[in-house]
């Protein structure tokens, strides 16, 4: 089975969403199904006009988005408690406001050389590093540091995003989005048949997991 997730590294329901898949798989392994569950991460940009280089507080964004503070502060509030429910610690006071583009070349680069299960330690590397420490994942010598931190050689991928190598590859995954119609993320596509939209309950995923695994 191929699992193909797009999700964006800012997007703080594909983090939860993100948890709550992996702790779905981890129900069917103690159902005893062994069959192979490969995990792939697409690229998708909630805000693709996010400057690049000029991080901004999260609060602030949220603010103009959502009709001011106050409402932004209640959002946030909200999927802050959350994702404490699933275990994952975030700090929304101290996010940064960050364009994706150079992680999600990064988290390409991660797949390509050393696979599917890397590329997903290496994407909840950025993931917390945006939601729990306030780092820029827009910044390229961040996303080389959360490399280093997950043995990958940060130095190598410093100097490739300084290339224009994987901006193809992360416009394929806005072009597949758009062809299956995903206007949400996350959203898991299950052998290009089946598709589950948002961060469900673990249960739905396993139930889906398994009728899938049976057809």
């Amino acid at each position: 089975m191929r699992v193909e997730i797009w999700s964006d590294v800012v997007c703080p329901w594909c983090f939860i969403g993100k948890r709550r898949f992996d702790n779905a798989i981890e129900v069917l392994r103690q159902k005893g199904i062994t069959e192979p569950i490969e995990v792939v991460f697409k690229a998708y940009q909630l805000d693709p006009s996010a400057p690049v280089g000029q991080p901004t507080p999260v609060v602030e964004g949220y603010a103009k988005k959502f009709g001011g503070r106050e409402r932004a502060e209640q959002i946030l509030n909200h999927v802050t408690n959350v994702a404490a429910a699933d275990n994952i610690e975030f700090n929304m006071d101290i996010a940064l406001r960050a364009n994706t583009i150079l992680a999600h070349r990064a988290l390409h680069w991660a797949l390509e050389n050393h696979g599917a299960i890397t590329q997903a330690i290496f994407k909840e590397r950025l993931m917390k590093a945006y939601f729990t420490d306030g780092l820029n994942v827009g910044d390229a010598d961040v996303i080389a540091q959360c490399a280093t931190e997950v043995d990958l050689d940060g130095e190598t991928i410093r100097a490739w995003l300084d290339t224009e190598e994987g901006f193809d590859a992360v416009q394929q995954d806005l072009q597949g989005a758009a062809m299956r119609e995903i206007t949400a993320v996350p959203s898991f596509v299950i052998d290009d048949r089946f598709l589950i939209p948002g961060a469900q309950d673990v249960d739905v995923f396993v139930n889906v997991l398994e009728r899938a695994l049976t057809r």
